[in-house]
Parts: C-alpha cells; sequence; structure tokens
C-alpha cells in the first residue's frame, strides 16, 4: 500500500529530527538480512538508545536538506538504505561494525556526523575500531600512576634495604 502524502510528511520529519539531534547516523545496506537478523540488529541497536529507521531514499535526501546536512555523493543513497541514528559519536559505529562482522549481509556505506560531514565505510570500521571511553580512561589513569607507583617501590626498595641493614646490624650485636 503507497503512502499518502501526509504519511511521507510526517516521515520525513522524523528523520530531519533524526538527523538534527544524532551525533552519528550510520548509513547500511540491509539486503541480504532475514527477519530474525534484522530484529537482532535492532534489538542490540535499542539498548543502546540507538534507533534503527529503514526509508525511501528520496525522503532521506529531503530530511537531510531540511536538517542542513549535505551528501557530496549521492551514491551512499542507492539501493535500500538503513539508518542507526545515535546521540554517542562512536557506539551506531561500533555496534553495526560488530554485527557486520557476524552477518556478512550487512554492509556499512557510510556515516553522516552532526556537522554534516560524510564518513566513508573505512572511517566508519576505523571508528568502531576506537576504543570505549572507559578504555581511554582506565589507559590514562594506567599511565599517570606507573610513574607513581615505580617511585613508590623504589622508596619502598630503599626503606626495606635500611631495615634489613638494621636487622643485620642488631643480629651481629647479639651474637
Amino acid at each position: 500500500m503507497a503512502k499518502t502524502r501526509a504519511q511521507k510528511e510526517q516521515a520525513v520529519q522524523q528523520l530531519t529530527d533524526s538527523f538534527s539531534s544524532s551525533k552519528l547516523a550510520v548509513l547500511t545496506d540491509y539486503r541480504g538480512l532475514d527477519v530474525p537478523s534484522i530484529s537482532e540488529l535492532r534489538a542490540s541497536l535499542r539498548d543502546a538508545n540507538i534507533t534503527y529507521s529503514v526509508a525511501k531514499n528520496t525522503l532521506i535526501k529531503i530530511a537531510l536538506k531540511n536538517a542542513d546536512k549535505s551528501l557530496e555523493d549521492d551514491e551512499l543513497l542507492s539501493g535500500p538504505v538503513g539508518i542507526a541514528f545515535g546521540s554517542d559519536e562512536v557506539e551506531p559505529a561500533r555496534i553495526v561494525y560488530e554485527f557486520s562482522k557476524k552477518n556478512d549481509a550487512l554492509e556499512i556505506l557510510g556515516a553522516i556526523d552532526e556537522s554534516g560531514r560524510v564518513l566513508s565505510s573505512e572511517e566508519v570500521i576505523a571508528l568502531a575500531k576506537l576504543p570505549t571511553r572507559e578504555q581511554l580512561l582506565a589507559q590514562t589513569v594506567g599511565t599517570i600512576a606507573a610513574p607513581l607507583s615505580g617511585f613508590v617501590r623504589v622508596l619502598n626498595g630503599n626503606l626495606s634495604g635500611l631495615v634489613y641493614a638494621l636487622k643485620a646490624v642488631q643480629e651481629k650485636k647479639s651474637a
């Protein structure tokens, strides 16, 4: 059943809002995925508060124009396109990439960031491979703590050496 003009306008408005509010929109080609696989992808995205929408390319182009984001290359919008909209800069790319490793049928076409810049599929994959925020914080803390813990070990070694020397002197005097 064909959509009415009102339904198309509502879809364009939803897409425009999604493009405007998302920090990263990952474009995918979902051809070849069966319904359980798409449901699995949607569920994993939903768990991270990421929405996944499928729309006609003409509606996507109108929504991008309304959101002041432009595509220099319309090749991204050829064939059926699914879009993962996320409020995080990396998480949509990471989830879609992890899913595409398990399901060869899902292809990452590219992404559009919050400034309207178009990312290639290679850039999206590189973005997906970045460590998480928690991992980066742990690495930073580890890097800062490493010299301090080494310094503490050196001081502890000097103190324990002094204690062993005093104990040896005490044993020598008592003998």
